[in-house]
């Protein structure tokens, strides 16, 4: 798995990057790996690049299954990693940010303006989650148990009976 967060204070090194250790802390205590770590800017162009790039095996060999972005899914100005995303993706999957935002609605009123947003590119998950450390902690409790799963289809594994 690719853990990226997008903030452009934390890219120039002018606020620490709580959210990326806190994303892999979680990842790693359910037994997932990270393979790939980066910190990049709300740059459009550059994320749909990176993105890209991991899932096709340029960053890191094996491809990862998942990579997951952290940051930019609000509605700020400079807020682009869904656009970024969908870029990437060959295939949407609209479901996982509908469920990210569901299960976060009932606690946090603004968890409606979160843009979280998913794809598939070749056997690639990309997931763009919420920028805030216990937002992505949250986006990732609703992503985790779909992984072994997503896993599975994109390695043509059979739908469950």
């Amino acid at each position: 798995m690719a853990l990226i967060t997008v903030s452009d204070r934390s890219a120039r090194g002018e606020r620490e990057d709580r959210t990326g250790p806190r994303l892999a802390e979680a990842v790693e205590a359910g037994g997932d790996v990270v393979v790939h770590r980066d910190v990049v800017s709300d740059d459009e162009d550059s994320l749909a690049g990176l993105l890209v790039a991991l899932a096709e095996g340029n960053v890191v060999d094996p491809p990862p299954d998942l990579v997951i972005t952290a940051g930019g899914t609000g509605i700020a100005p400079r807020d682009r990693a869904p656009e970024a995303l969908a870029r990437a993706a060959e295939r949407l999957v609209p479901g996982i940010g509908e469920a990210i935002r569901a299960e976060s609605r009932p606690r946090i009123p603004t968890a409606a303006l979160s843009r979280s947003l998913a794809g598939v590119r070749g056997r690639t998950l990309l997931v763009a989650l919420p920028g805030s450390p216990g937002g992505a902690a949250d986006g990732w409790a609703v992503v985790a148990p779909l992984a072994g799963h997503v896993r599975d289809q994109l390695h043509g594994g059979d739908h469950p009976a």
